[in-house]
Parts: C-alpha cells; sequence; structure tokens
C-alpha cells in the first residue's frame, strides 16, 4: 500500500487561499495602539473622579447584590 492512498480524502483536496479585507490586520494594531495610549496617560482617560482601587468596587458589587438588581 502506497503512502498515496492512505491519506485522507481531504489530503488530497486542493487548498483555498483566501484573502481577509483590510481592516482586519488593521483593527487589532489600532486597538492596541489606543490602549496603550490610555494606559500611558491615565490622567487623560479618567472622564470624572471616581474611587480606584478594589475597595469600592466590592463595596458597588455588595450594594447592587443587596438590592437584588442583577
Amino acid at each position: 500500500m502506497s503512502a498515496a492512498s492512505r491519506r485522507s480524502p481531504s489530503a488530497k483536496a486542493p487548498r483555498r487561499r483566501t484573502r481577509l479585507p483590510w481592516w482586519a490586520p488593521a483593527l487589532p494594531v489600532v486597538s492596541f495602539t489606543v490602549l496603550l495610549v490610555l494606559a500611558a496617560s491615565p490622567a487623560a482617560a479618567r472622564a470624572t473622579t471616581v474611587p480606584q482601587g478594589l475597595p469600592p468596587l466590592l463595596e458597588l458589587l455588595a450594594a447592587i447584590l443587596r438590592a437584588g438588581a442583577w
């Protein structure tokens, strides 16, 4: 039995090459750049003054759970 006869039918099928639209590789690059700029200058990204850190977040989650509003 030769190696060619042992291959599955999908291995013999020709491969189709598909082209990505122009925005498919550009979108991750743009989003990464924007997030990097926001992380580099957090003062520009903050629209309002909100308490920072984990304790305020946990208090907010506890208040939501106590109120029963999911």
